[in-house]
């Protein structure tokens, strides 16, 4: 039976859909399907007690011959103790995080929940109640996590776990950004990472993913006041993430 080659795991609003879409144009990897609901294996506690073998039958039963095999659940990152878990039945398997600057992806998942009816308050008003609602979160929001707009942002926090785990060589952390900016350098970077050919041309011939989600996102414009507030409540987690990756390049 066929195992994941790789995951990625987040960090959600970051593009982690765009990255699915580039990889399923390429002839040598397969991809766990179906893409929603996700598979979220080493997060739901249920499924993972199912064991490991029910979750290789699950998603890879069908993997090709010399198929580089992956999946995508997005929540894993921000997660504890699903890298614990991903390393006692995976220890080889290779971890794909894409990260956006933290306030701008705060922003963009306020919207998402307040698009999706989820969200009620104000922007400022939601961050100041997250920890608060944090400690009062329904049972059926205890992984999808609405409400965690700056806490997710805290990406050095997140991704130590997996550091302390995995050898740095199997972590390969992607900026957001470079989809617009240089998206046919960023699939060259992952194709290389995965092992297979660097098809760079596949960067330009996806679009942008949840492209009506996007635009009705786009006409509600970010406030800059609060915005900068919040990158500034997050200077001091960036200095740790840039001190985890001296080669990311920061915001």
């Amino acid at each position: 039976m066929s195992q994941p080659a790789f995951l990625i795991g987040g960090a959600p609003r970051s593009g982690t859909t765009w990255l699915l879409h580039v990889l399923e144009k390429h002839p040598d990897i397969f991809l766990a399907k179906p893409y929603t609901p996700e598979p979220k294996f080493f997060l739901l506690d249920d499924e993972y007690e199912k064991g490991l073998q029910y979750y290789l039958d699950k998603w890879f039963s069908d993997v090709g011959p010399n198929k580089v095999a992956g999946e995508k659940s997005t929540n894993y990152l921000e997660n504890p103790g699903t890298a614990a878990r991903i390393h006692a039945n995976l220890p080889g398997v290779k971890l794909v995080f894409i990260l956006r600057e933290p306030a701008d992806r705060a922003y963009n998942n306020y919207l998402w929940s307040k698009g999706n009816g989820l969200e009620t308050l104000e922007f400022e008003a939601a961050i100041e109640e997250e920890e608060q609602r944090l400690a009062d979160m329904p049972e059926k929001w205890r992984y999808s996590r609405p409400f965690d707009y700056f806490q997710r942002g805290l990406y050095a926090k997140h991704l130590a776990p997996f550091f302390l785990l995995f050898p740095r060589e199997q972590i390969l952390c992607l900026k957001y950004e470079d989809i617009s900016i240089k998206p046919g350098e960023l699939v060259r970077t992952l194709h290389h990472f995965l092992g297979v050919s660097e098809l760079a041309e596949h960067g330009e011939q996806v679009g942008v993913v949840n492209a009506a989600q996007d635009e009705a996102l786009a006409y509600e414009r970010p406030p800059l006041a609060s915005l900068n507030r919040l990158r500034e409540r997050y200077s001091q987690a960036n200095k740790e993430l840039a001190a985890l990756l001296p080669d990311f390049e920061m915001w």
